[in-house]
């Protein structure tokens, strides 16, 4: 059997083949409260009808400031549960299962209100940010321990947390945006501080499969190393996550070069050196590739983002690709 097609399980859920939809915005609530609408059930669902194993539901925000933009989905009320429970009825009925990634933007929240980071630096040509204090902290540990609970009566299977592409948890965890002198910050297991509460509280509301997502290269000298996140790697399995979903950048600006998996090795390295299952990104466009990375053991999962928003079917003409023999949509059997 082909790696690509072959089941994955992790903890108490099972996919039916390595392939997830990578969280990507859709800017799509419509009276920016953060509900879902008619376009997230179509969008979700036709990946889902297009074979994808996992997919996971764009950065969700855990507070109403946390939102990168007004138009972001939202998980910060229990009025948000019934639109998330649609989306992963459609998901489920189609063969997927479903995963959110739980978000507070930090600094990089394009609103108009107070904007919280764990230093005053705006992120360049944006807000200043408010210096986050203790109580606000413990808030936000809150928040995202509430949005788990509320995941989980919306019908979800997986929970990722997002920890990377410079959003608040990244911003804790980075030298570059955290200058704190109490315990979040200065020492890299003081700027863990905040990612390892996050965890613990999810974890008393939540017994599903958790992924983090990390920037695991800030493109920077004076940030984290692919050791470090090598370490918090081993300190987030230690605390029971599953996975880490291994991205990079967008601390703060940077020259990436870009060409195709330029991120695997990320994932790669993880994998091997934390003992941890993880999932690869980054420029993974056809299944040749994508079984190469999941064949040589580079990644558990492969996570495809803007191929998937090209093709929708990506994985039904992956498998025709390979070889692979599949269930398909029997409304489609003629073609």
């Amino acid at each position: 059997m082909n790696k690509l097609f072959s089941p994955f399980t992790i903890k108490n859920v099972t996919l039916k083949n390595r392939i997830v939809m990578s969280p990507m915005c859709m800017y799509s609530s419509p009276n920016e409260d953060g509900k879902v609408a008619d376009w997230h059930r179509v969008h979700y669902a036709t990946r889902a009808v297009g074979g994808v194993g996992l997919i996971v539901v764009e950065a969700t925000a855990v507070l109403p400031e946390g939102r990168i933009s007004y138009r972001d989905l939202g998980i910060w009320s229990d009025e948000h549960i019934d639109g998330l429970k649609e989306v992963t009825d459609l998901i489920h009925q189609n063969g997927a299962k479903a995963a959110i990634q739980l978000a507070h933007a930090g600094r990089k929240a394009e609103l108009n209100e107070d904007i919280f980071a764990p230093s005053a630096i705006p992120f360049p040509e944006m807000k200043t940010p408010n210096e986050a204090d203790e109580a606000y902290i413990n808030g936000v540990v809150n928040a995202f321990k509430e949005g788990a609970r509320r995941a989980k009566a919306a019908g979800f299977d997986i929970i990722e947390l997002h920890g990377a592409h410079g959003y608040l948890i990244n911003q804790f965890l980075s030298p570059l945006a955290n200058k704190r002198q109490d315990s979040y910050g200065g020492r890299a297991e003081n700027r863990y501080r905040l990612l390892g509460e996050i965890i613990d509280a999810v974890k008393t509301v939540w017994d599903g499969p958790i992924f983090v997502r990390v920037s695991a290269n800030e493109y920077n000298e004076n940030g984290n190393s692919l050791e470090q996140y090598i370490d918090y790697a081993r300190k987030m399995k230690v605390q029971g996550v599953d996975l880490i979903d291994a991205s990079s950048g967008a601390v703060v600006p940077a020259k990436i070069d870009i060409f195709p998996g330029y991120q695997v090795g990320l994932s790669e390295s993880i994998r091997r050196q934390a003992g941890i299952a993880t999932g690869a990104v980054g420029l993974i466009t056809n299944a040749a590739q994508a079984e190469e990375i999941l064949g040589n053991g580079r990644a558990d999962l492969v996570f495809l983002g803007r191929e998937l928003l090209r093709n929708p079917y990506w994985a039904l003409n992956a498998a025709k690709e390979l070889g692979a023999e599949i269930d398909r949509p029997k409304q489609y059997g003629r073609a």
